[in-house]
């Protein structure tokens, strides 16, 4: 766990925080050598009937993809709305070698999913459907 509160790791002597930031959770991930990364999000969008779950990655690992299609299965193993994976360049993803991915769990300018993704039991059904996604990925 990178963070646990809406703080980024940029520093004060970064001329770009957001890069700063993403530049330093890079080194955190390699640092601590870490087996996979999950980056969680929540997506929005102008248009409110926009939903789902949503995986990205980047191909400069070749296990991304695995990642994001078995996060990808559990989530429609499991009756929720889920858009097919797909590829991102952001920097952070493109920048570390290191498999993970980024996993937009919901829109929160859709007005049922908004509602759902602060319940306490959605977000614990969300966090077990990705530790199964990942825990197939790892046994595969």
């Amino acid at each position: 766990m990178i963070r646990d509160k809406d703080v980024d790791l940029s520093s004060k002597y970064d001329s770009r925080k957001k890069r700063g930031d993403l530049y330093r959770r890079i080194l955190f991930i390699e640092k601590h050598k870490s087996d996979l990364y999950l980056s969680i999000h929540l997506n929005w969008y102008n248009d409110y009937y926009y939903g789902g779950v949503e995986v990205l990655y980047n191909n400069i690992n070749k296990n991304n993809k695995r990642l994001s299609e078995s996060i990808t299965n559990e989530f429609n193993k499991n009756n929720i709305k889920t858009r097919n994976p797909v590829t991102t360049n952001l920097y952070l993803y493109r920048n570390t070698r290191t498999p993970g991915v980024l996993i937009e769990c919901g829109f929160l300018s859709n007005k049922s999913e908004r509602y759902l993704l602060q319940t306490t039991k959605y977000q614990k059904r969300i966090s077990k459907i990705i530790t199964n996604g990942v825990i197939n990925y790892l046994e595969a």
